[in-house]
């Protein structure tokens, strides 16, 4: 879709150039509390980009396995608009469509910050100012339970106050093994110390399906490659003996480009305008207005809205960061205010993401969940990934305050008590219970 979204070269480009391997970090916290040492885990998996339907188009066979022995959304999970990896990755672990929690797009602007969030940027990434929410590892540690995340947008700062126990700079030079061996080194230690939440995460399928579009045989090879990854997680997992419940999903699809670029100047005066990606940032009404009635009609790869006109079913107008007018693309097309100043080297991308999953079923993703609470053989219906965030906290047992997500729509999954005591609901007041305090224990 846009610049922005598919500068998911993103994050792993730019970060993976430290040549040294990455260390686990511990925050001082305290031990996990007594009642917290007796509940279950879960290690929540994202395989970047892995589309709804690659998993029978290529055979992914432990994937397979998985879905037989647990729950899995055939017709996949719903990503948030815009699908792309930084926002729904925070969705995810927020239970917030991006308007909440304020990660909009994987770059942004922050009009009454004047300053810019970028995912490739360390500065920004580790910076807790920027995260709205609660997520699950800062959930957890205010209620006195222990979390690891070996990779995951946001886990890098310190949000609501806290940090994951364990956690780790983004590297992916770390060779892929090495990663499960971490998760099973967590899963080892003594009761005080163990995490029972834990996140992993992979960059692939989405880097080949940028550059090889969706349909390629090197897009088949690492989904078998990922895909095998995941059989050694879960029968290392097995191998311990402890409750654990492996989920196992995706932030997005992609879909296959169709045409070059599409440059918002040429149809539209933006020289005055913050610009990053397709994200347009007005200096004054008059401006945006201006902007708006010159790109309305302009061409049928787009249409425009003034931020507060936005389809209701995208959740994206009440945050300032999202820009004002809003173009989201009618179909797999590349979008940009602006063509760089210098010529361009690289090619442009045969596979892309960040459009309306509502439109377009390529940008749904992948889920499946197995293990002690979940029913095998559970075929979901499409949800949205914002409900992944109070299945997880009901089979931790933690409290949670405002989200946007539900259990709902999953609660089938669960076996039978669990499924009977999924009692979460969705807050009618998002931005008043996003202040709710919630007491530590321990």
């Amino acid at each position: 879709m846009l610049v922005a979204g598919l500068c998911l070269g993103f994050w792993h480009a730019a970060l993976a150039q430290v040549p040294a391997p990455a260390a686990v970090i511990t925050a001082g916290h305290k031990p996990n509390a007594a009642a917290q040492q007796r509940k279950h885990y879960v290690v929540l998996v994202s395989l970047d980009g892995f589309r709804y339907d690659y998993a029978a188009k290529f055979g992914a066979l432990h994937l397979k396995q998985l879905a037989a022995e647990g729950a899995s959304a055939p017709e996949g999970m719903i990503p948030s608009f815009p699908s792309v990896t930084f926002p729904n990755h925070y969705s995810i672990v927020t239970g917030l469509y991006p308007e909440h929690h304020g990660i909009v797009e994987n770059n942004f602007y922050d009009p009454a910050r004047k300053q810019s969030y970028a995912s490739r940027n360390p500065d920004t990434v580790r910076d807790g100012s920027w995260y709205g929410g609660m997520p699950l590892w800062s959930l957890a540690e205010k209620q006195g339970m222990r979390t690891a995340c070996f990779f995951w947008p946001g886990s890098e700062a310190e949000i609501a106050g806290e940090r994951p126990s364990y956690y780790l700079h983004y590297d992916n030079s770390v060779p892929d093994e090495e990663r499960i061996d971490q998760v099973i080194a967590w899963l080892k230690l003594p009761a005080a110390q163990r995490p029972h939440f834990i996140t992993l995460y992979y960059y692939e399928p989405d880097h080949t399906g940028h550059e090889d579009g969706p349909d390629s045989p090197q897009t088949g090879d690492v989904v078998h490659h990922v895909d095998a990854l995941m059989g050694t997680l879960e029968a290392d997992l097995k191998a311990l003996h402890l409750p654990i419940d492996l989920i196992v999903l995706a932030d997005h699809g992609m879909a296959t480009v169709e045409g070059g670029w599409i440059d918002l100047d040429k149809y539209a005066d933006l020289s005055k305008f913050v610009t990053v990606g397709s994200l347009l940032y007005a200096p004054n009404e008059e401006a945006a207005e201006r902007a708006y009635e010159q790109l309305r009609g302009a061409s049928d790869k787009f249409v425009v809205y003034r931020r507060r006109d936005v389809p209701a079913h995208l959740h994206f107008t009440t945050n300032a960061r999202i820009g004002d007018p809003v173009v989201i693309p009618t179909g797999p097309y590349l979008i940009r205010a602006h063509a760089p100043g210098t010529p361009e080297v690289a090619p442009a991308p045969k596979g892309d993401h960040g459009y309306d999953p509502a439109g377009m079923k390529s940008m749904r993703a992948i889920f499946y969940a197995a293990g002690p609470d979940i029913r095998a053989g559970y075929a979901l219906e499409p949800f949205a990934n914002v409900d992944v965030y109070p299945l997880i906290a009901h089979i931790l047992g933690l409290r949670i305050g405002a989200i946007d997500g539900s259990i709902e729509p999953v609660r089938g999954m669960l076996k039978g008590t669990w499924r009977a005591r999924a009692t979460w609901r969705v807050r009618d007041s998002i931005d008043t219970a996003l202040n709710t305090e919630i007491t530590e224990i321990g």
